[in-house]
């Protein structure tokens, strides 16, 4: 146990961050799901909405530092493809 007050401090800090990084990626992944539920289930106008959601979670998780913008970038992707191949 860290006993210096900064430590202290960073202990908190990080455990809020990380309880926050959590919560935002639990929303990307409920996002992709519903995508992918939709994508499945071969429902072109739902996969769309379900596609602009998940692209909002995925850039506010970019902007608030949680991905990466190329990890971003890969999921946003891989998620348009998907929908894109529904005919």
């Amino acid at each position: 146990m860290a006993n210096i007050k900064s430590a202290k401090k960073r202990i908190l800090v990080n455990r809020t961050r990380a309880e926050r990084n959590k919560a935002i990626k639990s929303k990307v992944k409920t996002a992709i799901k519903k995508v992918d539920s939709a994508v499945a289930a071969n429902d072109k106008a739902a996969a769309e909405t379900a596609l602009h959601d998940a692209i909002v979670e995925i850039s506010k998780a970019t902007s608030k530092g949680v991905f990466h913008k190329n990890t971003a970038s890969r999921k946003i992707s891989r998620l348009s493809v998907a929908v894109n191949k529904i005919a």
